[in-house]
């Protein structure tokens, strides 16, 4: 299968790229290496695919609509798997309307070029960020997502949005995929589990923000890759397909039991810098995974304190990030 995958130089990208190329599809990663975190740690993630000849790396913007077009032109293309994004709640408070360019612009581009060059099947990354403060927990796919409370999230609804545009215009099949706090080797190191380890670990403070009441639904890698190959494998085999599923672990860990468990992996206590609750912030996620259970096979198995020791295990050892391009 010929696979487009954008933002695979990313966290969750490069991880879905290894398992494609792994099992023998044939990779084409359109990554624009922006500086939102060192790019260094981007290029480290794509090295070991270079030379693998199923593996194909184009450094472009999805923005970029004539080097966007004639990719979808010169590469036969069976689907598009749509990572790419602005992300992050906290910064898109500060340049709204830089994430709704890429957010919403950039995902209306590779839509319009799925219409274009006839590519018929369509998967993209939505977020648990457009629940908000759902009062309702767990959160199903059948709630009302209407109270955004960051740009972020709302450009993720719009995405979710006009993918249903183009699936009733255009009969294009589109599932949207809402990841729940992902975290695992190469998490991107603005992302508290990666940050709180690294400033634990440095005898620096951490940013300890409200109470430690507030409550996340972290999903770990493996299973979020998971998820998206049991999405390909179902959208693939069927059609007329406008699906939104919840990707979590279907549990909760609060901040305080977040840092209690980095701090008992390391053997290290945490000094914590106290500060009130951030704008734009939800309380809590929960996903229910009832529908993607039911539709994909979708299980997730790694357990919080698993996922934290695998997750140590790789900062601890992790090779020093080299620049490779």
């Amino acid at each position: 299968m010929n696979i487009l995958v954008t933002g695979g130089a990313g966290f969750i990208g490069s991880h879905l790229c290894d398992f494609l190329v792994e099992r023998g599809d044939k990779v084409l990663n359109i990554d624009n290496f922006n500086n939102y975190y060192d790019v260094k740690i981007k290029k480290n993630n794509v090295l070991h695919n270079l030379d693998k000849p199923n593996y194909k790396l184009i450094e472009t913007d999805i923005l970029n609509l004539n080097t966007m077009d004639s990719i979808f032109k010169d590469h036969k293309i069976d689907i598009v798997i749509h990572l790419a994004a602005m992300a992050g709640v906290r910064p898109s408070i500060d340049n709204p309307l830089l994430y709704e360019e890429v957010n919403v612009k950039g995902t209306t581009h590779l839509l319009e070029l799925c219409k274009k060059y006839g590519v018929k099947k369509f998967i993209c990354a939505s977020s648990s960020s457009v629940y908000g403060n759902n009062k309702t927990v767990p959160f199903r796919e059948t709630d009302t997502v209407d109270n955004s409370i960051s740009p972020y999230a709302a450009t993720k609804k719009s995405c979710e949005i006009m993918g249903h545009v183009y699936h009733h215009l255009y009969k294009i099949d589109i599932m949207m995929l809402r990841f729940f706090t992902v975290y695992g080797p190469r998490q991107r190191p603005d992302l508290a589990i990666h940050k709180f380890t690294n400033l634990i670990k440095n005898g620096k403070e951490i940013p300890f923000y409200g109470n430690g009441e507030t409550q996340r639904d972290y999903t770990y890698i493996d299973d979020i890759i998971e998820g998206i190959i049991k999405s390909i494998d179902f959208i693939i085999n069927h059609n007329d397909i406008y699906e939104i599923l919840n990707l979590g672990e279907s549990q909760t860990i609060s901040l305080l039991q977040m840092v209690n468990t980095i701090e008992k992996e390391l053997g290290i206590e945490a000094k914590l810098n106290r500060l009130p609750l951030q704008p734009g912030d939800v309380e809590k996620t929960f996903a229910d995974i009832t529908k993607a259970k039911e539709l994909i096979g979708y299980n997730p198995t790694v357990s919080f304190n698993e996922g934290i020791r695998k997750f140590i295990a790789w900062y601890l050892n992790r090779k020093n990030i080299t620049n490779g391009l």
